[in-house]
């Protein structure tokens, strides 16, 4: 730490490399006169302390000192001292660099104007550069704002500059308006005044994009997750019906604390229609359960109104004590304002005597009309009633008992009827059972006829799906074609490139024209022979009677024509007996045959024609 304090020491405090001595006012006014500015400050005065005048600021002087970096642009660490308050006018000092230096512009002025800032901005336009001024010295000024990524340098003294981050963009708007001068010449090449201002990139434009997309996700992800942590947890999955569950079931129904969750899986069941004639005894035992909970909740309704009565009379009670000591407190304040006892207190415990007894009468009325109201809907409830006596009661309670019981006679004879309806069904489920097992001989017969329908169903099937398996096949075989037929017309290219070359040839040299024509038939036979072992590879057989007979047609066809025919002449006469029939089928029905059709060109350039000739005599020989 000590070698790092004399380190830092002997950046601020050595001025002896300085040119000129900042504290010299005469120096300061000739500088400042050579640069056709006017001098600011008094005579005497010192204008800059020498600790901000760093001498050749060295950005690798952490290596020999071995302490971190300093940032020059830092506020109250570097160069460049801390932002002013708003309202206290800026004053810029001197900065001087390695390579040049950094005047201050004029206090008095307005300060430079910059355009609106971009969203994102991390680019910075500095324009005002002297005209020898390199990309290193523009580096070596810039990069005390921060890590620059990269310099664009414009031969019309103007440059792009972009940083690593937003905010260095701030500090190198700081440096608008200085004069910067390149070692100690005064020449104007080597002088100029800098205007940095904010440039629009299309590089910052996108990071910012890409880091408000990236911030949009975040919330919407944050809303998400708070969202689901205020949702309501879903309610518990229901299982399906089955004995067993229907079982437990039952025994959940007729207790009283697991009643409320077993009657919710009852309801669901029954809406999902697991009710049949199998069940049906279960579901019945089971909502007849869940209607012996109704005298229950009944009997817990009149414990409760019982409770709530018990407690509007403790209230009433309660009302009662309270509004009795407030008419006690009002009658103390009364008998403290007769004259034996108001004239001996002072005029400012009067004053808080009368206002305590006007808040005690105000309180004390209030809590007499509300047990007034209270009274007066008890006596409400009394003149709803038929009459009031104790008899009538009697005979309330009597009636209710009454239809009690008549409820309890309805439920067991509707219990009785539903157990018949459920005997009725059993016993026609046997039936059903019982006629399965001695079927007639018409369900005999028609389960046969079933099993002839199945199994010509499945014939039909394979058939359709032999079917499926040759067109399948019959594509196949038209993709192969294509790409035959595109292998030809490339080859057919190359062909035409070589015979012209092979003419020109021929006239340099001065071959005659039947040198050609054997250097084309040389070429057509390779191109037949390449043919014939990719179409030996691929060739099918016959697949249909038609394309046998086609094949002998077209071989009489052929042989008649001993030099052959071309495509198109052969087609003009196979139409004449199948109009249907197209070129392409004939020209690939030749192709798939290399053994008895092969196809040679004969002419030169624009009289080149393709034709095909009926070899299956030679194929035999070779044979």
């Amino acid at each position: 730490m000590a070698a790092a304090a004399d380190g830092l020491g002997s950046i601020a405090i050595d001025t002896t490399q300085l040119n000129m001595s900042v504290t010299d006012p005469t120096a300061w006014a000739t500088a400042m006169n050579n640069l056709g500015m006017v001098p600011v400050g008094l005579a005497g005065q010192q204008l800059v302390t020498d600790s901000i005048c760093v001498p050749g600021f060295d950005p690798s002087l952490s290596m020999m000192t071995g302490i971190t970096p300093i940032n020059p642009m830092i506020p109250g660490m570097g160069l460049v001292p801390p932002p002013p308050p708003t309202d206290v006018p800026v004053v810029k000092e001197i900065i001087h660099c390695k390579s040049c230096t950094l005047f201050p512009p004029n206090p008095n002025l307005p300060p430079p104007s910059t355009r609106e800032r971009p969203p994102g901005c991390k680019t910075v336009f500095v324009g005002g550069l002297p005209e020898n001024a390199t990309e290193e010295i523009i580096q070596e000024v810039f990069e005390q704002c921060g890590d620059i990524t990269a310099i664009r340098k414009s031969k019309k003294n103007f440059c792009h500059i972009r940083f690593a981050e937003e905010f260095m963009v701030d500090k190198a708007i700081y440096l608008s308006g200085y004069r910067m001068r390149l070692g100690s010449s005064t020449d104007k090449k080597d002088s100029g005044r800098l205007h940095v201002d904010f440039a629009q990139a299309r590089d910052d434009f996108y990071e910012w994009e890409c880091k408000q997309r990236m911030l949009a996700r975040e919330e919407r992800h944050r809303r998400k997750m708070e969202e689901d942590r205020l949702r309501p947890p879903s309610p518990p999955a229901i299982m399906h019906y089955s004995e067993h569950e229907a079982a437990l079931l039952a025994e959940k129904l007729k207790d009283d604390s697991k009643f409320s969750e077993a009657i919710t899986v009852l309801l669901t069941w029954i809406e999902r229609g697991e009710v049949n004639r199998r069940s049906a005894n279960q579901f019945y035992s089971m909502v007849q359960s869940a209607n012996s909970h109704v005298r229950r909740l009944m009997n817990e309704k009149a414990a409760h109104e019982q409770e709530m009565e018990q407690a509007k009379e403790t209230f009433k009670n309660a009302l009662t004590g309270i509004l009795t000591q407030f008419e006690q407190i009002v009658a103390v304040f009364n008998a403290s304002t007769r004259q034996k006892a108001w004239d001996h207190f002072s005029k400012a415990q009067r004053k808080n005597i009368d206002i305590w007894r006007k808040h005690s009468e105000e309180l004390r009325n209030a809590h007499s009309e509300q047990l007034m109201g209270i009274r007066r809907e008890e006596e409400m409830e009394m003149s709803d009633d038929d009459s009031g006596d104790n008899p009538s009661k009697k005979l309330r309670v009597d009636d209710s008992a009454l239809a009690a019981q008549a409820y309890a006679l309805k439920e067991e004879n509707d219990s009785l009827r539903w157990q018949l309806d459920a005997y009725r069904n059993e016993v026609e489920l046997l039936k059903q059972e019982k006629g399965q097992l001695f079927r007639t001989e018409e369900s005999l017969t028609k389960d046969q006829q079933l099993q002839f329908l199945q199994q010509t169903m499945q014939g039909m099937q394979q058939q359709l799906l032999s079917i499926q398996e040759e067109l399948n096949n019959k594509k196949s075989e038209l993709e192969q074609a294509k790409e035959e037929q595109t292998h030809t017309q490339a080859m057919l290219k190359v062909l035409q490139e070589q015979l012209k070359s092979a003419k020109e040839l021929a006239e340099i040299n001065g071959h005659d024209e039947s040198q050609a024509n054997e250097i084309n038939v040389l070429t057509v036979a390779l191109v037949n022979q390449d043919r014939e072992k990719n179409s030996e590879k691929r060739s099918p057989g016959l697949k249909s009677e038609k394309e046998a007979l086609l094949i002998g047609i077209i071989s009489t066809f052929l042989h008649v024509h001993p030099f052959g025919a071309n495509i198109e002449y052969l087609w003009s006469y196979m139409q004449q007996l199948d109009s249907r029939i197209s070129a392409s089928e004939i020209e690939m029905l030749l192709m798939r045959l290399p053994r008895m059709f092969k196809q040679e060109f004969t002419g030169v350039g624009a009289t080149l024609e393709k034709r095909w000739k009926f070899c299956a005599f030679e194929g035999i020989k070779t044979i």
